[in-house]
């Protein structure tokens, strides 16, 4: 498959490869650059000299996160499980991964880059879960903050959905470095700390490191799942917030 919508780079001397969301200005996370990226992190698996993963994106802005157009109706369980499958190869594959955001990481987005081992980030980047004011929940971001961040945090980030600036970020720990150029940092960091590692020794390692994680992923993931789709989605609220959302208008609550 030739990817459309991501792009493939090899750096730091062939031991990294960068998956570039290439979709600017969004960079949505809809079914098309879901499926590329999951084709990508298979085909990794053949790559055994590979020392760490990064995600990036072209444009102004990291991501505006996952479709919403694709979690409408009956299309939100076919986006869901192709969303969570995403993220339960990451965890197969075990290599150590890192998040370059510049601009807007939102949604679904911010997920992938929380999921990450490290995040690097602009000074003006901006996180987010947003979906509370869609009148819906971030499954992956309910599992992993907590986990990541603490309960308190993910609650704040989770409940009200406000956006956090970089600086915040890094304080509450969601963020590792902040740099005015952040792929610069990057490399230099890991030619320092990652290059001289065995590449095996990295991918065991990471496994170990988040065994619980992997754990948690594995088996709470599809109750979160369940709960969106059986539950929340019975709900007049959340398919007013969708619908909302996509027609560019406020939405109107029936709190029900």
């Amino acid at each position: 498959m030739t990817p459309t919508k991501i792009r493939i780079e090899t750096f730091l001397d062939g031991e990294a490869v960068r998956i570039v969301l290439d979709a600017p200005p969004a960079n949505v996370l809809d079914s098309t650059m879901m499926a590329e990226i999951t084709a990508t992190l298979d085909e990794l698996r053949l790559r055994p000299e590979l020392k760490l993963l990064c995600f990036a994106a072209e444009g102004k802005h990291f991501s505006f996160g996952a479709s919403v157009e694709e979690h409408v109706g009956e299309r939100a369980r076919g986006m869901l499980a192709a969303f969570h499958g995403m993220f339960a190869r990451l965890a197969a594959l075990a290599l150590p991964t890192v998040a370059v955001v510049r601009g807007r990481c939102l949604g679904g987005a911010m997920e992938l880059a929380a999921f990450c081992n490290w995040v690097y980030a602009a000074p003006g980047a901006i996180f987010a879960q947003p979906e509370i004011q869609l009148a819906v929940f971030a499954p992956v971001a309910s599992l992993i903050l907590p986990r990541k961040l603490g309960q308190a945090r993910a609650d704040d980030i989770n409940l009200t959905g406000r956006n956090v600036d970089a600086a915040a970020a890094k304080a509450m720990g969601l963020v590792d470095v902040v740099a005015e150029n952040p792929e610069a940092a990057l490399e230099e960091w890991a030619r320092r700390e990652l290059l001289s590692k065995s590449a095996a020794a990295l991918r065991f390692a990471n496994r170990a490191s988040r065994l619980s994680w992997n754990h948690a992923l594995a088996t709470e993931l599809e109750t979160l799942e369940a709960l969106y789709l059986d539950e929340l989605m019975a709900t007049a609220d959340a398919n007013e917030g969708l619908a909302a959302f996509i027609g560019k208008r406020k939405p109107v609550w029936k709190n029900a």
